[in-house]
């Protein structure tokens, strides 16, 4: 930021004040700001109080070394999964890209996914790589977001299908004995395998488009040893540390800590996700937490609920102060405000784009289809009429 900037932060911040008295004025001003914003969310009827209360109570139920240790590998989350995207990053805009301003960037997405709505946070996180990387461009964020899934698409495969199979009978009860149904088996393997076909065909137009201005962001992916070394590797990090916090809060309510419980929580926290409509899946999360441990491991609703809001809520809030202080760590506060803000102003342009594109989509489609239906119909008309039309004299030699 310019010394412009910085002089005209110093006015509202204490952080470049000179002054102790006028900093200690300023930090008083920020406190009484600070009250007056929650009292005012709360006669909107956002309960930010009973928030705080809450996630209070839950932090005195976990013992201070599970906090301690979980806090610290939910950092260990977030850090490797920006690295990833550092190594993603680096391979395609060589000499663009600095470590810690990529993982501020996925710091403040992780943290606004929290609490707002469709994944905003995610568009945030692209948006900035777009701004502090100068030849970056969104399709190219856009690559290196989808890079960066391939390893978190494998592993939440891997996870659905042990939850699968790990159901007494499953096959069983879906499929049947395959040795007694061999014609079922084929027939279902070869839908599976033409249905995955007419998807690559459908898409592969669209894919083509897409690649076409974004092939720089996966660039990486030409480069197998690299990729494994510096996007795979550091992902799957990010996920043993994302199963290692959930099974200290396991452990800190007393539940028994299995690979099975494990993979149950994440899996039915990843279906949350999916099917949730509230920010951070608040409340849906709690429900198929419970639903899952229960089926697993039979542990009481009360207890499950427990643990999940108390997880829920510590990892939320950390990963907003860690965000907070490395946004003010690396951009500064002026800088990082601005840039977060306008980021996520992009960011709501950019979903909001993308859902009218959606809807011109689908109603070109439709149009398309009513029209083709016309066209046949006005077909099997024209047919109809000429039956009864009398064919016309032949010439005269």
């Amino acid at each position: 930021m310019s010394e412009t900037a910085v002089v005209q932060a110093s006015s509202v911040h204490p952080f470049h004040e000179p002054s102790r008295r006028r900093r200690l004025l300023k930090v008083g001003a920020w406190l009484v700001g600070t009250a007056l914003a929650i009292v005012v969310l709360n006669l909107l009827g956002v309960d930010v109080v009973g928030w705080l209360q809450d996630l209070w109570d839950e932090i005195k139920d976990v013992p201070t070394g599970y906090m301690v240790a979980g806090l610290a590998l939910q950092t260990g989350q977030t850090f490797f999964a920006g690295l990833s995207y550092y190594g993603i990053l680096r391979a395609a805009y060589p000499g663009q890209v600095e470590f810690w301003p990529i993982v501020t960037a996925y710091a403040a997405g992780v943290a606004m996914n929290n609490f707002l709505p469709a994944n905003i946070g995610t568009f945030v996180t692209l948006i900035m790589f777009v701004a502090i990387i100068p030849a970056c461009t969104f399709a190219g964020a856009i690559a290196a977001y989808l890079v960066q899934k391939i390893f978190f698409t494998i592993a939440g495969t891997f996870v659905y299908l042990y939850l699968f199979l790990s159901v007494p009978g499953s096959f069983k009860e879906n499929l049947g004995n395959i040795s007694e149904n061999p014609v079922t088996t084929i027939f279902i393997v070869a839908g599976g395998a033409f249905l995955i076909m007419l998807l690559g065909r459908v898409f592969w137009k669209q894919v083509k488009k897409l690649w076409a201005q974004a092939k720089q962001g996966g660039v990486i992916l030409s480069r197998p040893k690299e990729y494994l070394t510096r996007a795979f590797l550091p992902s799957f990090l990010s996920w043993l540390c994302k199963l290692a916090v959930v099974g200290i809060f396991l452990a800190a309510f007393a539940i028994p800590v299995t690979f099975e419980s494990i993979m149950w929580i994440v899996g039915s926290g990843s279906l949350a996700n999916v099917a949730s409509f509230t920010p951070g899946a608040v409340g849906i999360t709690q429900a198929t937490n419970a639903l899952a441990l229960d089926t697993c491991c039979d542990v009481a609703r009360s207890t499950t609920i427990d643990y999940s809001t108390a997880q829920q809520l510590i990892t939320t809030a950390w990963n907003i102060v860690l965000a907070i202080v490395l946004v003010v760590s690396v951009f500064g506060w002026t800088g990082g405000k601005l840039l977060v803000s306008e980021s996520y102003t992009d960011a709501k342009v950019k979903v909001a784009e993308q859902k009218a594109q959606r809807a011109e989509k689908r109603a070109e489609k439709r149009a398309d289809r009513e029209e083709s239906g016309r066209g046949l119909l006005r077909g099997r008309r024209d047919g109809e009429a000429g039956e009864h039309t009398a064919p016309p004299a032949e010439p005269d030699v």
